[in-house]
């Protein structure tokens, strides 16, 4: 082969190459960094609206397409995914931003952020009872059971708050831990008084039980609550850095997708197994594609105003 026709050769191949999708830079897109450390990423997922990008990327090819594959595992809540971060059980969980802040605040865990998942919009965060039930207002809660998800978690941080903006003592309330699906079965039978909801349970509840609403928890300082996103160990982002950038990337552009309601029901009918009818209403809040640290040294006052938080944390430090 002649020298002209080598050269002509590799100026070709150069140029394919900056023409494949992903690795480069015609698509404006991020370039996708190659060699992923882990193909396979263990993630603790609810079945509730606020992880619908995680399968709304998995329907896409999202994850495929950045060379990581997710294997997802079901957690009561956010609190209940920490330790299986810190044991190793999990590589990457969703959770609530309060129980992700109290555990690096208490040390019980180092935690970086990973991604935004959901950010709280008026009548998606519910307190809910049945159309018998004795409690018919906020003050009625006063010495009631009330169900949450997790203890000291961002349910309960909610009731709390909206229960002091009506000048009302939440530490009355006798908070009962349950997961979310089991709640209304729980109100079925008088096991507790109330439940903190959120979708797709608040419309099925309302649905199939005539569930009430008693208290909008997103009112006063706690509009806009951001509720929950992705975090990993520190010691996780530390030795797979490319396995977490491919991980975020994939899902931010997920995040984005759902901010088309239509996005959203596609998916929540299989992994919550929620009638089409019901995905038709469900009450969706936000769907941010990126963490907002203002937003959470808000969620820190927030908890410390409530009695929920003592020792200082700044979500900043907690940032991959």
């Amino acid at each position: 082969m002649t020298r002209p026709r080598r050269a002509f050769l590799g100026v070709l191949a150069a140029v394919l190459i900056t023409a494949v999708p992903g690795c480069g830079l015609l698509s404006g897109e991020e370039p996708v960094t190659p060699g992923v450390e882990q193909a396979k990423i263990r993630l603790g997922v609810l079945p509730i609206v606020d992880v619908a990008p995680v399968h709304l990327a998995i329907k896409k090819g999202y994850f495929r397409d950045e060379g990581v594959e997710i294997e997802l595992q079901t957690i009561q809540g956010g609190a209940a995914g920490i330790p299986g971060l810190v044991n190793g059980e999990l590589d990457v969980t969703f959770g609530n931003w309060v129980s992700f802040l109290s555990a690096q605040a208490k040390g019980a865990a180092d935690l970086k952020l990973v991604a935004d998942g959901y950010r709280a919009k008026p009548d998606m965060f519910l307190v809910v009872t049945t159309p018998d039930s004795a409690v018919k207002t906020p003050a009625d809660l006063v010495n009631k059971k009330v169900a949450v998800n997790t203890r000291a978690n961002v349910a309960e941080l909610a009731v709390r708050a909206a229960m002091k903006a009506k000048g009302l003592d939440a530490n009355t309330v006798q908070f009962a831990e349950m997961p979310f699906p089991d709640m209304q079965a729980a109100l079925q039978r008088k096991d507790v008084d109330a439940a903190l909801l959120v979708e797709p349970f608040i419309t099925r509840a309302m649905q199939q039980i005539g569930a009430v609403p008693v208290l909008d928890t997103i009112t006063g300082d706690a509009v806009d609550l951001p509720i929950g996103g992705y975090a990993t160990s520190t010691k996780f982002a530390q030795q797979r850095p490319k396995t977490i950038d491919a991980f975020r990337r994939a899902l931010v552009k997920a995040q984005r997708d759902a901010g088309d309601k239509a996005e959203v029901q596609s998916v929540v009918t299989g992994y919550a197994k929620v009638d089409p009818a019901i995905a038709q209403i469900l009450r969706l809040g936000l769907y941010p594609s990126t963490i907002d640290v203002e937003r959470l040294k808000g969620v820190v006052a927030l908890m410390k105003a409530n009695g929920m938080l003592t020792e200082d944390v700044d979500p900043g430090k907690m940032l991959l």
